[in-house]
């Protein structure tokens, strides 16, 4: 029934963090500040209308029903030793009695209410600023009029600690907003780091910040320890059983072209394909360790590699080019990936086509043939090493050994990027998609 805060919700684990520890501080600071203000300042409101309403009934009580100069004398003297200002109004004279009030002064209304409460014979009260109340009552001589200071029924400045309390919140946030900056920034590093290594980048890091983040960072560093050996060492392997059987093959090439036989001819053209595989089995070795990053000018590659099968008479043509701006990629390893990927096009079908589309935060080198394709239910199994789809692939052209494919997604994955592989709308061949991260 949240999800629809989902959307509305920081997606960054700095964000989240923050959330979580800023939003219930304020609101139970801010719900428990207006409460108590409110019932702090209303009842101390109250108390003191109450004290100065008794007060104006005392005095008007004392009050003599004699001549309003006599009212007015003996009014203004009782009233001084209040604290009070008093006099008689004409009514006739000023017209109907004022009874002002703002409709934020929320303790004015408190006020009001508790006068008429406690003065009997009230007529009016009037508020018009944060200054002065007069209050109105009815006299046998006439109209009364006490004057006094707000003070003396509300307290003053009633925001002064909602004020403080605000400041001390934010400040005790802002501290504590710093402290969470601090503890997560090793978190963040880290999965810079991890970025990087799923690029293909080697990026220094070293574990900080809290216990569990220590420990989490650690464990990366050994996985990463651990990955990079396992590819050292196969890339050791198979560089070293390939560049072993080069010799035998050398001589067995010698020994074949001083061999007059009508064999001769078959023998030859397995020995190739046997250096094939063993150029195949090389290439796959080197897939994710060939150099490091550069940038490059995506478009300017793809130009230079139909160009090289242009001139070789390859039916290879540029399709669409889209965006500019460099990228950082390995060139040698990219290349090969390209290659590798325009190569099974013209080998299963009569045309291929490169496009490529260098967006915000990848590029896309597409590559399209017009071949038989690869069935939907069999593109997973055929990006595997050592895998041959025979019935959907035109054997008629060379069997292979089945890593064209694996190399290319080996590359993708050094770069962080990933092969998609589709059927062609236009060429009705395979299409495959060699996505990479800039």
């Amino acid at each position: 029934m949240f999800l629809w805060l989902k959307k509305y919700m920081p997606r960054s684990l700095y964000g989240r963090a923050a959330l979580i520890l800023i939003l219930p501080v304020l609101t139970v600071q801010l719900v428990v500040s207006v409460t108590f203000i409110q019932r702090h300042f209303e009842d101390v409101t109250r108390q003191l209308t109450q004290g100065l309403g008794l007060d104006v009934v005392y005095i008007s009580s004392q009050l003599p029903d004699e001549d309003p100069e006599v009212v007015i004398q003996s009014g203004r003297a009782l009233s001084r030793q209040f604290g009070l200002q008093f006099s008689v109004v004409d009514t006739a004279a000023t017209g109907p009695l004022p009874a002002r009030r703002r409709f934020y002064d929320f303790s004015g209304s408190v006020v009001i209410d508790v006068l008429q409460e406690v003065v009997p014979n009230l007529l009016s009260v009037d508020l018009p600023d944060d200054k002065r109340v007069a209050v109105y009552v009815e006299l046998p001589a006439g109209t009364g009029m006490f004057s006094f200071d707000r003070t003396k029924v509300s307290a003053s400045n009633p925001h002064q600690l909602l004020v403080w309390t605000l400041v001390a919140g934010a400040f005790m946030t802002l501290i504590a907003y710093s402290f969470l900056r601090n503890q997560l920034r090793p978190i963040k590093r880290m999965a810079a780091a991890a970025e990087a290594f799923g690029k293909g980048r080697h990026v220094p890091y070293k574990p900080g910040g809290a216990i569990e983040v220590r420990a989490a960072g650690n464990a990366f560093l050994e996985m990463r320890a651990r990955i990079e050996r396992q590819i050292e060492q196969r890339t050791l392997m198979l560089s070293g059983v390939s560049h072993d059987l080069r010799t035998p093959l050398t001589r067995l090439k010698l020994g074949l072209s001083m061999i007059d036989d009508d064999s001769r001819e078959d023998l030859e053209n397995d020995v190739t394909e046997m250096q094939h595989l063993l150029d195949e089995f090389l290439s796959f070795a080197k897939g994710d360790s060939e150099g490091e990053p550069e940038l490059i000018d995506p478009i300017q590659l793809a130009q230079d590699i139909v160009s090289g099968y242009e001139r070789s008479g390859m039916p290879v043509s540029l399709g669409e080019v889209e965006g500019t701006g460099p990228a950082r990629l390995r060139p040698v390893a990219v290349r090969r990936a390209v290659e590798n990927l325009i190569g099974n096009g013209v080998r299963y079908g009569t045309e291929a086509r490169l496009s490529v589309r260098v967006g915000e935060r990848s590029v896309r080198f597409r590559i399209e043939d017009n071949g038989p394709g690869i069935p939907p239910d069999q593109r997973g199994e055929a990006v595997k090493p050592f895998s041959r789809l025979d019935p959907s692939r035109n054997q008629n052209k060379g069997s292979g050994v089945g890593l064209g494919l694996a190399i290319v997604t080996d590359i993708a994955r050094a770069h962080g990027g990933s092969l998609r592989l589709d059927q062609s709308d236009d060429l009705g061949g395979l299409m495959a998609d060699l996505v990479l991260p800039r």
